[in-house]
């Protein structure tokens, strides 16, 4: 299984990386803000990862690290 971690703090809300996932579990977290004022980006159901890491791959920002 992989897991996924965020830098939660450096993420602008972009939603790339919402995007560009397979399984749709990459969202923009709607109910709260980071430091800077953004939504950020979290998974909402880390099981069904595949450890892609398209996510990370497309974040400007290398906001994202996927360890399998």
């Amino acid at each position: 299984m992989a897991f996924v971690t965020f830098r939660e703090e450096r993420c602008k809300g972009c939603a790339l990386c919402t995007t560009y996932c397979p399984v749709n579990i990459v969202t923009l977290d709607k109910s709260r803000f980071n430091n800077k004022g953004f939504h950020p980006a979290v998974v909402t159901d880390m099981e069904k990862c595949k450890g892609c890491a398209f996510c990370a791959r497309m974040c400007p920002d290398l906001v994202i690290e996927v360890e399998k």
